[in-house]
């Protein structure tokens, strides 16, 4: 059934894999590929591929709702071949012009950057956007939400909860759920005084409250001891990064080698961006680069022999340099490096566990079949790239799930970047801030 873009936002419809860049933005340029990200390759998160067990012709119609809205003629759906079983269980229900993208199983094969270049052999150019290159890339829940657009508002997101857990698998919760449901719902956390990463331990973030809401970009949460080299190094602040970086690194630049932008042949040089800190932090020649970093932590948790911090040092400068306004114009471009360099410096993905320590947790996820409640739902105003929305209710008002409660604002006529907000529950409202809205059953 056709959809149109407007649906979209006013459905919620964001990224649900990555950042939250709103989906009927994504939907409107015009493209000949369209490719559902299943690569999932985050360590212990496996929500994208039991959504695909459990609603493939729902996936399938996603996607086949974001190639009509692009014009494409050619879906892929881009999973890991290791994956035998979820592969086996939506390639019958592709449509014409539909395909498996088999992938490798490696970090980070879920970067869209990587993704293209693995299913269509395109390359982007640095800074640029996958539909430079005539592809729009969606993830497995965002093709799962699209498909239900016209009729349900995003009100649920799909979670996998892992690590020292007693029983690791993946809910499905209310959005401004606690997380502490979400680890409940996987039996408790198996020690004491754990600490806790929202999304993947290669790109999540530490917290310490369980009270923190699920919200629409919500992928993950690991439990993991709080001596454990994840928690540890995300533990690490600015301070400790820059001196200890300054006082060890030796310049070997594996960190630059290993670099999956830099293997595409963008100018990412994270063993520049450490030597800067010897220098002028504003050094151009050694920062510049800086600003094609996906942050993807490979440098930091695996390719550095010494255990130093690239990555970070690479968003310091990515910050510094987006605040400043300055952009890098026709930066250097080899394309070539992804054919003569990246087929032998992959980063396994098991190999990776191996280094950073997860490969002694239970490595599964089934979807529970049971509905988690809650009795109240934090519902924040900005959960995607763009403007925070607007609230639309006031305080003892009720409301039904899947009402509007939160819209896009308006300027000069036209919404701005963002997508409609919705009750998770049925309710009545008990706070309305400039930063959330509490639903109270």
């Amino acid at each position: 059934m056709a959809i149109t873009t407007e649906q979209i936002a006013t459905a919620g419809l964001v990224g649900a894999g990555g950042a939250g860049f709103p989906t009927h933005v994504k939907l409107s340029g015009k493209a000949d590929t369209v490719v559902i990200n299943g690569a999932e390759c985050e360590p212990l998160l496996h929500k994208d591929k039991q959504l695909i067990l459990t609603y493939g012709d729902r996936i399938v119609e996603g996607l086949s709702r974001a190639m009509a809205l692009v014009g494409a003629s050619r879906g892929i759906v881009g999973i890991k071949s290791k994956y035998s079983q979820v592969i086996d269980s939506i390639r019958p229900k592709l449509r014409a012009g539909m395909e498996i993208g088999p992938l490798d199983d490696v970090y980070p094969a879920g970067d869209e950057f990587i993704l293209i270049y693995q299913t269509l052999g395109r390359i982007l150019a640095p800074g640029a956007i996958p539909l430079s290159v005539g592809a729009v890339v969606m993830n497995v829940e965002t093709a799962l939400n699209l498909s239900l657009a016209d009729t349900h508002p995003v009100t649920r997101k799909f979670v996998s909860v892992a690590g020292a857990v007693a029983n690791p698998c993946t809910v499905c919760v209310p959005i401004g759920a606690p997380l502490s449901v979400c680890l409940e719902a996987a039996g408790g956390a198996t020690i004491d005084d754990p600490a806790y990463v929202i999304g993947g331990a290669m790109m999540g973030s530490l917290t310490s409250d369980l009270t923190t809401p699920v919200t629409k970009t919500t992928g993950g949460l690991i439990v993991l001891p709080k001596d454990h080299f994840i928690v540890q190094r995300k533990s690490w602040d600015w301070q400790k990064t820059s001196r200890v970086g300054r006082a060890a690194c030796d310049q070997c630049s594996h960190c630059t080698e290993l670099c999956p932008r830099y293997l595409l042949g963008h100018p990412v040089e994270p063993h520049k961006a450490m030597r800067s800190l010897g220098f002028n932090p504003a050094r151009q020649a050694d920062t510049a680069g800086s600003q094609f970093c996906c942050e993807c932590n490979l440098c930091s948790y695996c390719s550095c022999p010494e255990g130093l911090d690239p990555k970070n040092v690479n968003a310091q400068n990515k910050r510094r340099i987006m605040a400043e306004k300055k952009q890098w114009k026709n930066p250097p471009f080899l394309p070539e490096r992804a054919e003569n360099l990246m087929p032998f410096r992959k980063t396994p993905t098991h190999r990776l566990m191996q280094r950073i320590g997860l490969d002694r947790f239970v490595n599964k996820g089934p979807l529970l079949d049971r509905e988690i409640t809650v009795p109240e739902v934090t519902i924040l105003l900005k959960q995607h790239i763009g403007a925070p929305c607007q609230s639309r209710v006031t305080v003892g008002q009720k409301v039904q799930e899947g009402e509007c409660i939160a819209a896009r604002p308006v300027a000069d006529g036209k919404p701005a970047l963002g997508a409609d907000l919705h009750a998770s529950i049925t309710g009545t409202v008990t706070a309305v801030t400039d930063q959330a809205v509490v639903i109270h059953k």
